[in-house]
């Protein structure tokens, strides 16, 4: 099943979420990764943000679709109808705030609620703490690698004005939207594949 699978190698297309707070930067590190560009200007959400951009997976083509939603409350309502049919979520908080990180609780609940993943217990969440090249820091990596001990995900903290590991949680974002794609979305293929196995290894069991 597997080795059919992988023969149609077909570019697989996933969707990623970033939810925060408004002003932790979610435009600005999905820009800098996929335009190599930063801006100082500050400019609000309106709705949401979209930007994609394909990479190599383990011998996948990858598209990533990034969705930035806005972080304020104003325009809250209109990203909840994107979170349907996410592979990944992340949570990005901006580590001299204190403020940013203590709302990912009910930025994840509130993910988990609108989004109904298929196993809210086995989705693929990634914590991102924006601007490390501050010294005003509030959020030790300490504290936010517990919390991310708790709720099971993945943390990464980078720069998205210095251009500091912003690559590392997108990739692995897409390898764990990769491996939510196929547990989901292909599991019904492959029993499918199966089905239509069966009668000709039935038959030739039968004129052995």
């Amino acid at each position: 099943m597997d080795e059919t699978m992988s023969d149609t190698n077909r570019p697989v297309t996933l969707k990623i979420i970033l939810i925060g707070n408004s002003g932790v930067g979610k435009s600005s590190f999905m820009n800098r990764y996929v335009n190599h560009r930063f801006t100082n200007m500050y400019r609000a959400t309106i709705g949401t943000d979209f930007l994609s951009k394909t990479v190599h997976i383990d011998g996948d083509t990858v598209t990533l679709q990034m969705w930035d939603t806005a972080g304020t409350e104003r325009f809250q309502s209109l990203g909840t109808p994107l979170y349907r049919g996410a592979h990944c979520c992340m949570l990005v908080f901006d580590v001299t705030s204190t403020v940013s990180f203590s709302a990912l609780e009910e930025w994840r609940k509130e993910f988990l609620i609108q989004g109904e993943p298929q196993d809210p217990s086995d989705f693929p969440f990634i914590v991102l703490g924006n601007k490390t090249d501050l010294s005003n820091r509030e959020v030790s990596r300490r504290k936010a690698l517990q919390w991310c001990e708790e709720i099971q995900a993945e943390y990464f903290e980078g720069s998205a004005k210095e251009d500091l590991d912003v690559e590392k949680p997108f990739l692995r974002a897409a390898r764990s939207g990769l491996q939510q794609y196929k547990k989901h979305t292909l599991e019904n293929t492959g029993h499918f594949q199966i089905t239509c196995k069966q009668p000709r290894e039935t038959r030739n069991t039968c004129e052995c």
